[in-house]
């Protein structure tokens, strides 16, 4: 045997015990006689650099320092989950689905949720690629060399399955595995950590991989994502990913109806305390692949699949003051501030009243005795008053009449839950909040400048606005607390590279009020510039598919603001994108406009995604259910049953892919 074959072998022999070990909970080997063997194999690749391998076992121990994780958008985007708290919410999902599918055939599966980081793990030909975070579901960061540090993730794929897909997941650190750890740092002298999920999340950005490998933490996989139609169900796809390698728990159950699902959700209700991890749900998902794909998304969250989510814990505890919080749109947010209370693994101090109505209807005073949960085990909220608990000479709330932070008298329009601060640009959390969503990851994105930062800036009266950031210069940073030249410099790069980001982001980033995300994709693909966009009278914006009366009034209300204009004047000038560039023109037409096209099946040249693209680019409208609006259907193999018989039923005209690519070529 060669000296390649030798470390073929031993390569083998690791990745076998590995699985036994971490997946299946069966040692065929002892640690001794494992660490021989995988000394053997370092020694052998120390003497053979030419055999080298990424993959290898001896990669899992760490060494690697990341010192600036790299930012990578996501090739499939990874959406939330709409969640449901009760069996009608789950009954009228079911109904809903049904009625799109147009059958009540449909099988369900029904998952743990598991409380981790979710993951994202790309393999190729077999071979392990990369592993990315969720982010804000669009781009996350690679975290590749902490995670080959897990050793329940196959680094390599030697058995039949599907060649270039995507596992995820979610890294989760076991319950006793944490608790180790809490008891090493308590005997260190050091603070014990809160809870497990904030610290298998928290592993993923550590700069040392070798630190990473000395934590126990796992992986639970819940989907693989492929191009490849070799599995016609969820469960199938999942159990094969199982007998190739990957920890696919075994509690996943097949549930033939709701009632079934029912049984499952009881069922873990009362044994989830027993689980070596923790659970603060169920998911359930439709099992055939076929009608997932006929469901589709909404712009959140698939249709096909939806969490379940167990009772929040609740305690008790006493209201001392309530204070108001002033947001960047100006928004005020009453906030409780408690008497510290244990809660879900965490210590609360303080949650949200969300609006003086809220208040009022609680009959919510200060030195109370609160009711606390965390909504979706998440976020704090106070959901009511131990009465019996009340001091006789308490008076009712009176909510704030002046922003806490301005003295600016608070306004509230007819219809709205929240009160407002009408001095945008002299109250200092509004300035620091719009400057810091300017500079967010989903907006522009500027590498090197955080909030706390953004607010030294502006205390220092270096910035008042988002458009001061591109006339900062180096020599006016380097001064500032816990500033570097380094640092200062990459600031300055991160902003000058901000002027790339494109024109629906940028549009985003502004911050005018209820244009999120999605709603700025579509302004800036109808109205193509800023300038276009700020010249529309109310008509105009209203005929803008999904664009409503309010939304419209918020555009002309900005758009006829002097310190707007003047800002957008400012932004103009230093290059940032206020139009669609001469490339994405390039590629877009009108030849689609106004038509609304559903896509169902398997396509040959081109992509779901990229079919999708191309029908929005040439001014279509891509829907995920057909209807009497629908005008045609680009159907490719392997079609939806029910979406054939509706469209045929609606006379709804249906092309192939080859129709669709003469239509727009």
């Amino acid at each position: 045997m060669n000296v390649q074959q030798q470390i073929e072998q031993l390569r083998n022999e690791l990745n076998t015990h590995n699985y036994n070990y971490y997946v299946l909970d069966n040692a065929t080997i002892s640690d001794f006689d494992f660490d021989i063997k995988l000394k053997e194999l370092e020694k052998l690749e120390q003497e053979n650099p030419i055999f080298f391998d990424s993959n290898s076992p001896t990669q899992r121990v760490g060494g690697t320092i990341t010192k600036n994780f790299n930012t990578l958008v996501h090739k499939n985007r990874m959406y939330s989950l709409d969640n449901s708290y009760s069996k009608e919410d789950l009954q009228d999902w079911e109904k809903r689905i049904q009625k799109v599918l147009g059958t009540t055939a449909i099988e369900y599966t029904c998952e743990l949720k598991f409380d981790g980081a979710s993951i994202n793990l790309t393999y190729q030909n077999g071979q392990f690629v990369k592993a990315v975070t969720r982010g804000d579901g669009f781009q996350g960061d690679e975290v590749t060399n902490n995670i080959k540090t897990i050793r329940s993730i196959p680094l390599t794929i030697t058995k039949d399955f599907v060649s270039n897909f995507e596992m995820r997941g979610e890294i989760i650190l076991p319950l006793d595995g944490f608790n180790k750890m809490n008891q090493e740092r308590l005997a260190k002298g050091e603070e014990a950590y809160r809870n497990p999920r904030n610290t298998a999340s928290g592993s993923l950005k550590l700069q040392d991989s070798t630190e990473v490998a000395k934590r126990p933490l796992d992986c639970l996989l819940y989907q693989v994502v492929t191009e490849e139609r070799k599995y016609k169900t969820h469960f199938e796809s999942l159990e094969n990913a199982r007998k190739v390698g990957f920890k696919v728990p075994k509690t996943i159950t097949l549930a033939k109806s709701i009632s079934e699902v029912f049984e499952f959700v009881n069922y873990w209700d009362a044994k989830r305390h027993d689980l070596p991890y923790e659970t603060d749900g169920i998911v359930i998902k439709v099992n055939n692949l076929q009608q997932q794909e006929e469901l589709g998304y909404t712009s959140k969250a698939p249709r096909w699949a939806i969490a379940y989510k167990f009772k929040a814990a609740q305690v008790a505890t006493i209201l001392k003051e309530i204070t108001y919080q002033v947001g960047r749109t100006g928004a005020i947010t009453p906030v409780a501030n408690l008497d510290p209370v244990q809660l879900a693994g965490t210590t609360v101090k303080r949650a949200s009243l969300h609006n003086a109505d809220q208040i009022e209807k609680l009959d919510i005073r200060e030195n109370d005795t609160v009711f606390v949960e965390k909504g979706g085990e998440i976020i704090p909220k106070i959901i009511g008053v131990d009465f019996s608990k009340r001091a006789e000479n308490t008076k009712p709330t009176i909510y704030a009449t002046h922003c806490p932070e301005c003295n600016t008298a608070l306004v509230r329009t007819a219809g709205d839950a929240k009160h407002y601060c009408k001095n945008e640009f002299g109250c200092a959390p509004q300035i620091t909040g719009r400057i810091q969503h300017f500079i967010s990851r989903k907006a522009m994105d500027i590498d090197g400048l955080g909030g706390e930062t953004v607010d030294l800036l502006r205390k220092e009266n270096l910035i008042s606005n988002y458009a001061d950031l591109y006339d900062l210069k180096v020599e006016q940073i380097v001064p500032l607390e816990r500033m570097a030249e380094k640092s200062a410099q990459n600031m300055i790069l991160g902003i000058e590279k901000s002027k790339e980001i494109p024109f629906e982001k940028v549009l985003f980033a502004l911050g005018i009020r209820f244009v999120g995300e999605t709603v700025a994709k579509k302004l800036a693909k109808h109205f193509k510039s800023i300038e276009n966009l700020m010249a529309a009278s109310f008509e105009e914006l209203i005929n803008v598919d999904e664009i409503g009366d309010r939304i419209a009034q918020s555009i002309i209300d900005f758009s006829a603001d002097e310190g707007n204009v003047n800002l957008i004047n400012r932004l103009k000038s230093v290059g940032v994108q206020l139009a669609v560039s001469a490339e994405s023109l390039a590629n877009q037409t009108n030849k689609l406009e106004g038509q609304i096209f559903v896509v169902s099946g398997v396509f040959h040249q081109m992509s779901r995604n990229e079919l999708k693209k191309a029908i929005e680019d040439n001014g279509g409208k891509v829907s995920s259910s057909i209807s009497k609006k629908t005008n045609f259907i680009v159907a490719g193999d392997n079609m939806g049953p029910s979406k054939l018989t509706k469209a045929q039923d609606l006379d709804v005209t249906i092309i192939s892919e080859q129709d669709f690519v003469n239509k727009i070529s």
